[in-house]
C-alpha cells in the first residue's frame, strides 16, 4: 500500500506474490490492499500521514534507523521490499538520504523494481531472489567490501612502477 501511495502506482503494479501465492491469494492481496487505501485515505504528499495509515512499526523503525544512519553520514545497504518502503518514507522526510543508499539486489517483486525507480537506484545485483531474511544484502555485502579494500588498499600502476612501454 505505502509504494502504491508514495510511487504513484497501481496496486496491481506494485502487488507481487510474496513467497507464492497463487491466483486467488494474489488477487485477495490486491482487494485487501485497495480496501486499506479506500478506507485510510493517506496523503500522497504526507509521508508520515502515508505511513501512520498504512505502514507498519517495522517500516517506521527501518526509516528511523535510515533516518539515524544518514545524520551520523553513514551509508546504508538495503534489502529489497520493506527496507526499500522504509527507504522511500525516509528520503520523502530527508531528500539527503537518497545519497547514501545502496541498493543491495533488485527482488522479484514488482513493487522493489517501482521503489528502485523512484529512488534512482541501481542495484547492485539481481538474481531473480524474494526471499527476504536481509540474503540480498548479506551477498552484496561482500561485493561492498571488496570494493572498498580495491579502492583503500590496490596499487596504481605509478606506485607499482609500471610504465608504459609503448606495446
Amino acid at each position: 500500500a505505502l509504494t502504491a501511495v508514495l510511487c504513484g502506482e497501481a496496486v496491481e503494479r506494485v502487488t507481487g506474490r510474496g513467497t507464492g501465492i497463487d491466483d486467488a491469494g494474489w488477487q485477495r492481496k490486491v482487494r485487501a490492499i485497495k480496501q486499506a487505501l479506500t478506507v485510510n485515505r493517506p496523503d500522497p504528499a504526507d509521508p508520515l500521514d502515508t505511513l501512520a495509515k498504512v505502514g507498519g512499526f517495522e517500516i517506521a523503525g527501518l526509516a528511523g534507523v535510515l533516518l539515524g544512519a544518514v545524520a551520523r553520514r553513514i551509508p546504508v545497504l538495503l534489502d529489497g521490499f520493506i527496507t526499500g518502503a522504509a527507504a522511500l518514507i525516509a528520503a520523502r522526510l530527508c531528500p539527503a538520504v537518497r545519497g547514501y543508499l545502496i541498493a543491495s539486489h533488485r527482488s522479484v517483486e514488482p513493487g522493489h523494481q517501482a521503489i528502485l525507480r523512484d529512488l534512482g537506484l541501481r542495484p547492485l545485483l539481481d538474481l531473480q531472489m524474494r526471499l527476504g531474511e536481509g540474503t540480498g544484502a548479506v551477498l552484496a555485502m561482500y561485493l561492498v567490501e571488496a570494493s572498498l579494500r580495491i579502492v583503500r588498499e590496490m596499487t596504481t600502476f605509478p606506485a607499482a612502477g609500471v610504465t608504459d612501454t609503448g606495446v
